[in-house]
């Protein structure tokens, strides 16, 4: 059986406390007759699976994974539960106009307060803990971004961000500003801290108690309408259903019928030791809160429970033919990046050693644009492209695809992101070039804006090709 203690950081740590915490559910065996078959056993499937029998508990669920719960971004991410969105706020008013990217972004803010509401009444430990997003603005360019969101979310009127600067000792904020050398801040109330192992883990042995089966070590190789084959330990078979959901992000890449959707993209992670609650003092970022900055190569981390830094960021290029492999997992050039990183951010925590490294894809669609989709006449529902914004979307996704799936017209039915259908993405070469162009571009903006001093002309001509 494979260890997968080296899966993350947060695999790790559960491992520690139990050491039989990843031994394999039982796999599927023989044919199978269920009302909804949910491919993936991450957050999307198991959320969805949980609001499905909250709202009919006589339904009968069977969520099919090829490892085990929470093998993929559900157990690997940095742990933000937040109220972010792949697509910008600005390109969904273009999209679609205010009133429905109005109700797209209180969506997402109220779905922060879902997740800690559900972690409660579950009585969840996945260490959740609301203290919001700091994200520092080191030079001029980017204090001027910094500006700009905080005066657009305050002329949209739903976002509640504000501006941090220097000048209230008492606050853990302004110590932050120093700690970093910003000159100014963001920060965004609507995010909590979570391990984000121990929720999805958790979140499965909550809905098996509702009756749901999960059964892991079982790979779909096949799908249709109302009907999908499976392989893995238990043999082969036969899965009937009413419903399908197909909830595999990233690895939807690898599957018939989703394929060039989705992208997949890694990301790429690091956890420092333990480092006493002094030096935290000194950094300023307190239990809950989150980080990062106004760099376009995007960085993410956070204050572990057990105050490591958990710290993470893109600068893994795309492999050929959406290829996934474990090796993909682990870049010694970004995990060197990103320590270095860490450090220039937060001197104080130069030398603390790194116990911990580990990657894994995320799911990218064409035009940056998650979706929540359900097609009655087929029973097939589709939600994901999360680009790494999915712990909290997932729960959104899961709400809707219940509503969707239960044929009930809701608020969450009516969001502009459900049925949204991204285009699909360009057949090799083209994929490989232009992705890791992207990334390229993506880098040489953060130069491009330290050496003149202006906001980077590649980040602007980037934009809409990332969702802004």
């Amino acid at each position: 059986m494979r260890d997968y203690r080296d899966v993350s950081f947060w695999f790790d740590s559960l491992a520690e406390s139990n050491q039989d915490e990843f031994t394999p559910r039982a796999p599927l065996s023989g044919d199978v007759s269920t009302g909804v078959c949910i491919v993936g056993g991450g957050l999307t499937g198991l959320w969805t699976a949980y609001y499905l029998k909250k709202a009919d508990p006589s339904l009968s669920i069977t969520v099919v994974e090829k490892e085990v719960v929470g093998f993929g971004a559900s157990g690997r991410n940095g742990g933000w539960c937040s109220a972010l969105f792949p697509r910008s706020t600005d390109a969904l008013r273009r999209a679609y106009g205010d009133d429905a990217a109005r109700a797209m972004r209180q969506a997402m803010i109220d779905t922060v307060d879902e997740v800690g509401q559900v972690v409660e009444a579950e009585g969840i430990d996945c260490d959740y803990r609301k203290g919001g997003t700091i994200v520092f603005a080191r030079d001029g360019v980017q204090r001027t971004a910094a500006l700009a969101d905080v005066d657009s979310a305050r002329e949209f009127g739903v976002d509640h961000l504000e501006l941090v600067t220097s000048g209230s000792h008492d606050d853990p904020r302004a110590r932050s500003l120093r700690a970093t050398s910003s000159l100014a801040a963001s920060f965004d109330p609507s995010c909590a801290r979570v391990h984000p192992a121990k929720l999805v883990r958790a979140l499965a042995r909550v809905v098996e108690d509702l009756g749901v089966v999960i059964a892991e070590h079982t790979e779909i190789v096949e799908w249709a309408p109302h009907r999908a084959l499976y392989t893995g330990d238990g043999g082969e078979g036969l899965i009937s259903c009413d419903d399908l959901v197909i909830a595999t992000e990233a690895y939807g890449s690898q599957l018939p019928g989703v394929g060039r959707r989705i992208m997949p993209l890694y990301s790429l992670m690091i956890a420092t030791e333990p480092l006493p609650d002094e030096v935290w003092d000194e950094i300023g970022i307190e239990h809950g809160m989150t980080f990062s900055d106004y760099r376009h190569l995007l960085i993410y981390g956070q204050r572990t429970a057990d105050n490591r830094f958990a710290f993470g960021g893109r600068g893994a290029r795309y492999h050929w033919g959406s290829s996934i492999k474990p090796e993909h997992d682990r870049v010694d050039r970004v995990f060197d990046h990103l320590e270095h990183t860490l450090g220039e951010l937060f001197p104080a925590a130069r030398g603390a050693a790194v116990t911990h490294r580990w990657g894994g894809p995320l799911g990218v669609p064409r035009d940056w644009h998650a979706t929540a989709s359900f097609n009655p006449r087929t029973g097939v529902a589709f939600a994901g492209g999360y680009v790494g914004d999915g712990l909290s979307t997932t729960n959104l996704a899961g709400r809707t695809l219940a509503d969707l799936i239960g044929r009930r017209s809701t608020a969450l039915t009516a969001l502009p992101w459900v049925n949204h259908l991204s285009p699909k993405w360009e057949p090799e070469p083209f994929r490989f070039v232009g992705a890791n162009l992207g990334l390229v571009g993506t880098g040489a903006a953060d130069v491009e804006e330290s050496v003149t001093g202006r906001r980077s002309l590649a980040a602007r001509i980037l934009g809409p090709l990332t969702g802004h």
